[in-house]
C-alpha cells in the first residue's frame, strides 16, 4: 500500500480525533468515574467500524493477588472496560492496542475539564495521559477502516478503567481471556518505542512503640525513633539497588533509574507523649534486574537486619497499594522490530530504549505473557501537571505508525 495513502487516510480523520479527544476531556474520569466516558468511547469505536463490547469487571477481582487497593474502596457495580475489534480473517497475528480512560484528579487547575485547542495541542486534563492515546487508537482504527483492508489477524483496541491505581482495569481483561499475540500499550514516550519498563512497588511500614510519658521518656520506646532507623536502612538499600543497576542494558541513559523514596510518615499523638504508632509509606522503583517479589523480600530483609530486638517484634511490613513489577522482552523482537519499521517509514526518529516509568504493559508482559512494548505521542512530562497538553500532529505520526505495523503485523489481505 503506498505510503501517501495511508498518510491520507489518517489526516482525513484528525479533526475527528481531536473532537473526540475534546469530548473525552470534559468527562471527570477519575477512578471509579469513568462509566460516562467509556460509553462515549463505545459509540466513537463503532463508528470506525470496530465491533465493541462493554466488559464487566467482576466484583471478586478485588481479591486477585494482583490487585491494587486504593484508600477509598471502589465498587465495580456497573463498570465496565471497552474492547473493540476489527476482526481477522484467517488466523492471523493478532494485536492488542491499549490504553487508560481514568485520569489523576485535577488538584487546583480549575480548567483540567475544559479543553482548549492551542494551535497543534489540546490542553486538558488526560490529553498526554491517556485520553490522547485512545484518540490515537481510534484514530488508526478509523484509518485501517478508511482504507478498507481485511486482515488475517484481529486488531483489539482496549480502552481500560483504573490504570491510575495500578492496573486493575487491564488485569481483569486479562484474568478474562483477552489476549493477543502481541501489545502495544499506548503511553506518552515521545513516540519512542520501549520494550522494558522499571518496575514500582509501595509498601507500607506499620511500627509500635511503647508509648509513656514524657517525663518517664527512659521508660517507653519511642515509635518515631524506631522509623527513623528504618527510613537511614531504607536509603541506604536505595544505594544498593542504584549500584546494580548502573548500565543496565537499556537503561543507560537515566541518571537515576531506580530509587527508594519515602513519601508517608505518620506517627505520634501528643507533644508530650512517647510515640506509640508510626507508619511509613513510600516507593521502590526497581529495573528488570529485580523482580517485584525479590524486593518484597529485601525491604524485609532490610528492617530484619536492623539491631533493634524490639522493632524486629513491632513491625508488619505490607504491600496493599501500587505494584508494578518491571519487565523487558528482547529488543531483537520481532514485535519491536515490525513496530520501529513502521516509526521509520512514517518518517519519525524513534528510538529503542527502556523506559524509567511503570504502566499496565507489565501485566500484560508478566501475567498475559504476551510480547508487549509501550509507544504514544506526547512527553510524560506533560502527564499529571497543570497545562497538560498532546500535539495532534504527534497523534497523526503515532497512529499513521500503527497503521503501517497493524499491516505488516496483521498482514492485509487485500
Amino acid at each position: 500500500m503506498q505510503a501517501h495513502t495511508i498518510k491520507s487516510a489518517v489526516e482525513k480523520h484528525l479533526s475527528e480525533a481531536r473532537n473526540y479527544l475534546k469530548e473525552m476531556i470534559r468527562i471527570k474520569s477519575t477512578p471509579g468515574n469513568e462509566s460516562e466516558v467509556v460509553c462515549l468511547s463505545r459509540d466513537w469505536f463503532a463508528r470506525a467500524g470496530c465491533d465493541c463490547q462493554l466488559i464487566s469487571i467482576p466484583p471478586d477481582i478485588v481479591s486477585d493477588p494482583e490487585y491494587s487497593h486504593s484508600d477509598t474502596p471502589i465498587t465495580y457495580d456497573g463498570r465496565a472496560n471497552l474492547v473493540a475489534r476489527r476482526l481477522g480473517k484467517s488466523g492471523g497475528r493478532s494485536v492488542i492496542l491499549q490504553s487508560h480512560l481514568d485520569v489523576v484528579p485535577s488538584g487546583d487547575w480549575e480548567e483540567a475539564f475544559t479543553p482548549v485547542d492551542d494551535g497543534d495541542f489540546v490542553v486538558g486534563r488526560g490529553a498526554a495521559d491517556a485520553k490522547g492515546q485512545v484518540a490515537t487508537i481510534w484514530l488508526a482504527m478509523k484509518a485501517l477502516d478508511e482504507l478498507g483492508v481485511d486482515l488475517e489477524g484481529e486488531v483489539q483496541a482496549q480502552a481500560v478503567v483504573e490504570e491510575e491505581l495500578g492496573g486493575n482495569g487491564a488485569l481483569a481483561l486479562i484474568r478474562q481471556g483477552y489476549l493477543a499475540d502481541a501489545a502495544v500499550i499506548f503511553e506518552s514516550t515521545g513516540l519512542n518505542i520501549h520494550p522494558a519498563n522499571r518496575g514500582a512497588i509501595w509498601f507500607r511500614i506499620e511500627i509500635e512503640g511503647l508509648p509513656t510519658h514524657m517525663g518517664r521518656k527512659h521508660e517507653g520506646i519511642s515509635a518515631i525513633d524506631l522509623a527513623i532507623k528504618v527510613i537511614e536502612a531504607l536509603y541506604e538499600y536505595e544505594k544498593i539497588i542504584i549500584a546494580d543497576s548502573i548500565n543496565y542494558p537499556g537503561f543507560e541513559r537515566y541518571a537515576c533509574p531506580v530509587q527508594v523514596n519515602v513519601g508517608v510518615l505518620n506517627a505520634g499523638t501528643w507533644p508530650s507523649q512517647v510515640a506509640a504508632s508510626a507508619v511509613i509509606e513510600g516507593g521502590v522503583g526497581f529495573l528488570p534486574n529485580r523482580s517485584m517479589d525479590q524486593v518484597k523480600t529485601e525491604i524485609r530483609q532490610v528492617i530484619e537486619r536492623i539491631d533493634d530486638p524490639w522493632l524486629r517484634d513491632h513491625y508488619k511490613l505490607s504491600f496493599p497499594k501500587l505494584h508494578n513489577d518491571a519487565y523487558e522482552i528482547p529488543y531483537d523482537h520481532p514485535l519491536v522490530t515490525t513496530l520501529h519499521k513502521a516509526a521509520l517509514e512514517s518518517e519519525l526518529e524513534s528510538e529503542i530504549f527502556g523506559w524509567n516509568v511503570s504502566c499496565d504493559a507489565r501485566l500484560y508482559a508478566k501475567l498475559g505473557g504476551i510480547p508487549t512494548v509501550v509507544f504514544g505521542p506526547g512527553s510524560v512530562s506533560e502527564a499529571h501537571s497543570h497545562g497538560e497538553k498532546i500535539g495532534m500532529s504527534d497523534v497523526a505520526k503515532a497512529a499513521e505508525t500503527i497503521v503501517r505495523f497493524v499491516l505488516e503485523w496483521c498482514k492485509s489481505g487485500g
